[in-house]
């Protein structure tokens, strides 16, 4: 078990009594990989500051409830911190010198398990050095926050005119092949009147209007005329030529 990794959180916690209407600042980090501090100062006439070793977290896993590993419990003390319920109980309040203690509590969500990290008020130079080290730490995760955030505004824009060029080219390509198949639709369309000789002719909506008929109906035959000589005089007989044709 070791806090090597441990990054520093920052926060504001709301104050207890609500009549101190300075508002306060904290610090957690480790300033060694076997130790963990936290630091809670207004910037004017209060600091506090807490030491805990690995054992004595150890003891408060035990202290607040929270069952799995040893990361399991550094991952819930961090969520709480940063969950934004954090609260500083001001104690031993005096009218001349301020508060003599407070304790910085923390609580995931409602109902959960609540961690609880009693402080001691720090003067002189010891609580100047605890202000200097918090704006300095301060200052550095501001800096490092935004080299990442100017990082990802770069990588941003270089997906966007990855983008904005990849589109350009595709339009590209769309108008090259709009130009290829209408060229080949044209080259189709000359080829079919070329084999047809006349222009236009499959293409004619009234094609079947205007072609002429196929298979005219045959022309009837003359009746044969029966020579005068071989006319029957007799009316109302009926007579037949016998002669071959």
């Amino acid at each position: 078990m070791d806090l090597g990794n441990f990054e520093a959180l920052f926060g504001e916690p709301k104050v207890e009594p609500d009549s101190i209407h300075r508002p306060f600042l904290f610090q957690v980090d480790a300033p060694d990989p076997r130790q963990l501090r936290v630091v809670v100062t207004d910037f004017f006439s209060t600091t506090f500051q807490a030491l805990r070793s690995i054992q004595q977290l150890d003891d408060m896993r035990d202290e607040t409830g929270v069952g799995g590993s040893w990361s399991d419990f550094l991952e819930y003390f961090v969520t709480s911190l940063n969950s934004g319920d954090v609260k500083l109980v001001l104690e031993g309040q005096s009218k001349s010198t301020g508060p003599e203690s407070a304790r910085l509590v923390a609580q995931k969500s409602k109902g959960m398990p609540r961690i609880s990290v009693s402080l001691l008020r720090l003067v002189g130079t010891a609580a100047n050095e605890a202000m200097a080290t918090l704006s300095l730490h301060m200052y550095k995760s501001y800096k490092s926050n935004q080299i990442l955030l100017l990082q990802e505004q770069e990588g941003r824009n270089r997906l966007t005119k990855m983008l904005s060029a990849e589109q350009e080219k595709s339009g590209h390509l769309q108008k090259q092949l709009d130009g290829l198949l209408y060229s080949n639709r044209q080259k189709i369309h000359d080829k079919l009147t070329s084999d047809t000789g006349i222009s236009g002719v499959l293409f004619s909506p009234n094609l079947n209007d205007k072609q002429p008929e196929q298979n005219p109906s045959p022309m009837k035959a003359p009746k044969r005329v029966v020579p005068a000589h071989r006319r029957s005089k007799v009316r109302g007989a009926l007579l037949q030529d016998t002669e071959d044709d």
